[in-house]
């Protein structure tokens, strides 16, 4: 499979995006395809917005809906505990463009020992991490990231770990705490890594 083609798009080459879709769709219908399982909520959207105006007609399932679905159905068993204040940061295109609020939020919930407090901005209000509509692929100044902004509101919990369920997000916040000179007073994790660490 190639890449999804949603930056590529969102950077203006329609061209190049609709020749990897109509690949796409070609190798998901020869191989027989009826769910698409994703860890990227632009893919996500893509495939399930995007892709179905060019014919593709496939199940698309974040991996925060697939674990909850895991969990809820008892197919998948939480061992240990996670003994951490966390806060939750609501990917744009997971949240906002598609209304995957919920998933996440049980995903973490289900976990023994994890505190999790809200930023003041969450679920629809949630602030962009700066890496949508291409810009993941701009060097943007320092004073100028939405990152720096949305670690800070994170800090400003109490929080000890920032989650997320983003690639882009991931990527973003981890160069804004790097940055700081108190780089070590949070951590940033995608929400399968807490998983990996209890199951």
């Amino acid at each position: 499979e190639n890449c999804c083609g949603e930056s590529i798009r969102k950077t203006g080459d329609e061209q190049l995006f609709k020749r990897l879709a109509k690949e796409n769709i070609k190798s998901f219908v020869d191989h027989g395809v009826g769910k698409i399982l994703v860890s990227s909520p632009h893919c996500y959207h893509t495939f399930k917005n995007e892709y179905s105006k060019l014919g593709m007609n496939f199940q698309v399932v974040h991996v925060s809906q697939y674990l909850w679905d895991l969990i809820r159905d008892g197919r998948l068993e939480i061992r240990g505990e996670y003994r951490k204040r966390v806060t939750y940061h609501d990917p744009c295109y997971l949240g906002r463009h598609n209304g995957i609020f919920e998933e996440p939020r049980q995903v973490l919930g289900s976990v023994p020992g994890l505190d999790l407090v809200e930023m003041p901005d969450h679920r629809e209000g949630s602030l962009c991490c700066g890496g949508g509509g291409g810009r993941i692929w701009m060097e943007t100044p320092r004073n100028e990231r939405f990152s720096d902004l949305r670690i800070q509101q994170a800090i400003e919990t109490g929080a000890e770990v920032l989650i997320t369920s983003c690639p882009y997000c991931i990527t973003n916040f981890e160069d804004s705490r790097l940055n700081r000179p108190d780089s070590d007073v949070i951590e940033i994790k995608e929400i399968t890594e807490v998983l990996a660490e209890v199951v």
